[in-house]
């Protein structure tokens, strides 16, 4: 097979496309460079993008990590974010496996109405009326049970069900499988891929819960850390989150962007974990053979 040769036109292309590129990096890399610099920047210092590692200094993390309502905050998070991801994931699994068998009864009506939902939504008001009225106001269940089910992610992971193997299934009930015992050994262990894309899509999700908290949730015991962060930012109620200036050892500007790092480091740790998976994940289910 030759080799096609590249044309001066190709190469400028290449040129231009490497530029692009590098601006998108430059203009996602800065903000965050200046947000971990100005974290470690000692008191009494300007923050700077090349600040020297011998001048970093911690102390607003120090800050941070010692005020039992960001400690809190953060249980309160991961409480949430797990709780969320199970919830979701199991009921996401049910749905989407049975509106993936062709021989499901009422299947399309059953797929019209779910997308239906995708489609149109009564809106906030009446949202908040049914959450008050079923009593579930100020806990946590109105977080974990509003929106536990993402259509998107529903329609994905069917995608992915309907491209796995009919023979599988068809051997395994010959050996006289159900079909629970079929998706639990049959199917969710070929579905790895699928399953850790639409669990990080609903980590991510649950993780950055700001608006909910603030709407269904009075208890500032319960907020998680967004919703701390928020207030930290913005100097709304940040005085039951930081010291005063008067006996931090670290700046104001410093203690903000340090609860933004701290805040964004478990998806950050979570992702690398996952991302083998993510674009095999996104495509099979994305795609329908």
């Amino acid at each position: 097979m030759t080799r096609r040769l590249r044309t001066p036109d190709d190469r400028r292309f290449d040129l231009l496309v490497n530029i692009f590129l590098l601006t998108v990096l430059a203009v996602t890399l800065i903000p965050l460079l200046y947000v971990v610099t100005v974290s470690v920047t000692p008191l009494g210092r300007s923050a700077s993008l090349l600040l020297p590692a011998w001048d970093w200094s911690f102390n607003a993390y120090a800050e941070l990590l010692k005020q039992p309502a960001i400690l809190r905050a953060g249980l309160n998070s991961v409480l949430i974010t797990v709780s969320g991801v199970l919830i979701s994931m199991i009921l996401t699994v049910c749905t989407a496996y049975p509106l993936s068998r062709p021989d499901l009864p009422g299947r399309k009506f059953l797929t019209g109405v779910i997308l239906f939902t995708f489609l149109f939504n009564a809106g906030l008001i009446p949202l908040y009326l049914v959450v008050r009225d079923l009593h579930l106001l100020n806990t946590y269940w109105a977080l974990l049970l509003h929106g536990a089910v993402s259509v998107y992610n529903l329609f994905v992971m069917k995608n992915f069900f309907q491209n796995l193997p009919d023979s599988l299934e068809e051997a395994a009930k010959i050996d006289g499988a159900s079909e629970l015992q079929v998706l639990w050994h049959i199917v969710l262990p070929l579905s790895r891929p699928i399953l850790l894309t639409i669990g990080l899509f609903y980590a991510v999700t649950q993780w950055n819960s700001f608006f909910e908290p603030i709407l269904f949730l009075s208890n500032r015991d319960m907020m998680p850390l967004p919703v701390v962060l928020r207030d930290i930012l913005t100097g709304l109620n940040s005085a039951d989150y930081v010291e005063s200036a008067a006996t931090t050892t670290a700046p104001p500007e410093g203690l903000k962007m340090a609860a933004v790092v701290l805040t964004t480091i478990p998806m950050l740790l979570i992702y690398p974990w996952i991302q083998r998976y993510f674009t095999s994940g996104t495509l099979s289910g994305g795609v329908k053979e």
